[in-house]
């Protein structure tokens, strides 16, 4: 009976890291297709052709960091792989991506981010996390819609200290139908889609995972302003390890 269950929970675990790697290689995978179709046309120029398989490289080394990520959450774990960055650079990126990884999404940015901001951060972890959350955005709102991106840094008194140490808040809202009330207390669990035919159940649960890696947390919030739709907020600190 022992050696059943320690066979179960392989098998269990082989599933996890195979379901998280089909869900995740969606994105970088569309941009790979679209663009190594456009070289079949004759008008391309030599520079677009430059500038596309540029790309393609940068979301094929995606993929092989996605891999060995997918296999540290199986395993329980992972390291960051922190660096110090300009964080309005960083957050302005990971904007752009996510509007050229996620066709149907109209990114509305609001970054009050002030300049020379730096902050300790794996970007890849962050833009994953952010990512999964607007690709769930543009499924609720049915293939296309805006997604509002919000960023700014403020500070916290609590606990008390001198000076308060600043942290990253960002929200991620839609226009979507919004969460359902019974929905809410199962929205982080591995593994619940809640009726997408084609979801996984992984997108938030791998987003909370990286989140918390950081230190940081991730929560259902309000709605964003007059939109009805679904609004999450993100939580980091800048700089320093994960607590």
């Amino acid at each position: 009976y022992q050696r059943e269950l320690i066979e179960s929970e392989r098998s269990a675990a082989l599933g996890t890291m195979a379901s998280m790697l089909a869900h995740d290689l969606r994105g970088p995978m569309t941009v790979i297709r679209g663009y190594a179709e456009t070289f079949l046309e004759p008008s391309i120029t030599l520079e677009e052709v430059r500038t596309r398989a540029e790309v393609i490289t940068q979301m094929v080394d995606r993929l092989d960091r996605m891999a060995t990520e997918t296999l540290d959450f199986a395993r329980g774990g992972g390291q960051l792989a922190r660096r110090t960055v300009d964080l309005a650079e960083v957050l302005a990126a990971i904007a752009a991506g996510v509007e050229r990884e996620i066709a149907g999404l109209e990114v509305q940015r609001e970054l009050s981010v002030p300049a020379a901001t730096s902050a300790s951060l794996d970007i890849d972890k962050l833009q994953r996390a952010i990512t999964n959350i607007a690709a769930n955005a543009r499924d609720a709102m049915g293939g296309v819609g805006r997604f509002f991106f919000a960023a700014r840094v403020e500070t916290t008194v609590e606990p008390p200290s001198d000076p308060p140490p600043p942290r990253l808040v960002l929200r991620l809202a839609d226009e979507g139908p919004g969460i359902a009330a019974e929905v809410r207390e199962h929205l982080f669990e591995p593994f619940v889609s809640f009726g997408k035919k084609r979801g996984t159940g992984l997108g938030l649960a791998v987003a909370r995972h990286f989140v918390e890696s950081h230190g940081g947390i991730l929560t259902l919030d309000e709605p964003w302003r007059s939109s009805q739709g679904a609004c999450f907020r993100i939580v980091l600190p800048l700089g320093g390890a994960a607590s």
